[in-house]
């Protein structure tokens, strides 16, 4: 019985102090701040917008702007062939400037010896399910 005259008073004595500090702030100054003048939501253009400036290339432009690396003007064979020389380096790997049957298909090897799972040396149905290729979704032009 003790806890709940306890609980009683506390409450009220809460109710009080809030109704204090109610009182206390009634004669203060307004918080709110008056309201700002009002001011047109468009402001009147002088005159229109100028459209932005076109590209300066064509994509032809900037497609040889990429090749010709030395900016002369011209696109050398080495030019040309530096687009593809990352890919033979990679693919080179005893670095001897030629490509032999197995340094050419070093990828295709190692995906069959990944699904070839039971080391068999031939793949199964499953093992063989494993080796699809993984194709995006070709986005949509609409």
């Amino acid at each position: 019985m003790l806890r709940y005259l306890a609980g009683a008073a506390s409450a009220l004595l809460l109710v009080a102090a809030g109704f204090v500090i109610w009182i206390s702030r009634a004669g203060a100054d307004d918080p709110v701040p008056p309201a700002p003048s009002a001011q047109p939501l468009f402001a009147p253009l002088s005159q229109p917008p100028s459209a932005p400036p076109a590209a300066d290339k064509t994509a032809e432009q900037k497609r040889f702007g990429r090749y010709d690396d030395n900016e002369d003007g011209a696109i050398t064979r080495a030019e040309m062939m530096a687009s593809r020389r990352s890919a033979w380096d990679k693919l080179d790997t005893d670095k001897n400037g030629r490509l032999d049957f197995e340094e050419w298909a070093v990828t295709t090897s190692e995906k069959f010896a990944e699904a070839d799972k039971d080391r068999s040396g031939a793949l199964n149905a499953a093992e063989f399910l494993t080796t699809k290729r993984v194709t995006k979704p070709k986005k949509c032009a609409c």
